[in-house]
């Protein structure tokens, strides 16, 4: 995924632990997924100006693909950057990367599929409207809409 003309106004920075590291001192690729996701929860607590509610929460991940292009290492600095790219009337699709913030090297890209849910009946839901408005406000767009 080429990720170069996308303006990301949201990231969020990790800290590598030793236990993401692999023998040879490279994050796993599998522990950049918890990146992520890390990086999901942040951005869509700035975009509700609260934590998330996980009894009460109206989304879950239905489909991620990653691309990964260079190994991140030890003592990197690097972040999380998030984007919704668009919002549909029951998903929204997301692009987040990781960047090493001293050089913008990108390290991977990862798309993301959320659905609406109804944790009620155990079914997906329309995306709330005050959400989507939240979203289009943040991002400063008219309309990320399908």
């Amino acid at each position: 995924m080429d990720t170069a003309d996308i303006n990301f106004r949201y990231s969020y920075p990790i800290q590598i632990r030793l236990s993401d590291l692999d023998p040879i001192g490279h994050v796993n690729n599998g522990v950049q997924f918890f990146y992520y996701d890390l990086g999901r929860i942040h951005y869509l607590e700035t975009i509700n100006n609260a934590p998330i509610s996980w009894t009460e929460i109206d989304m879950v991940v239905v489909h991620t693909a990653c691309d990964f292009m260079r190994s991140i290492r030890d003592k990197e600095n690097i972040s999380v950057q998030t984007k919704i790219t668009e919002i549909g009337n029951k998903s929204v699709r997301m692009i987040q990367r990781i960047i090493n913030t001293d050089n913008g090297e990108v390290k991977s890209t990862c798309y993301t599929v959320l659905s609406g849910f109804d944790r009620e009946h155990d079914c997906s839901q329309p995306i709330a409207e005050e959400f989507k408005r939240k979203v289009m406000e943040y991002e400063q767009q008219e309309t990320l809409q399908k």
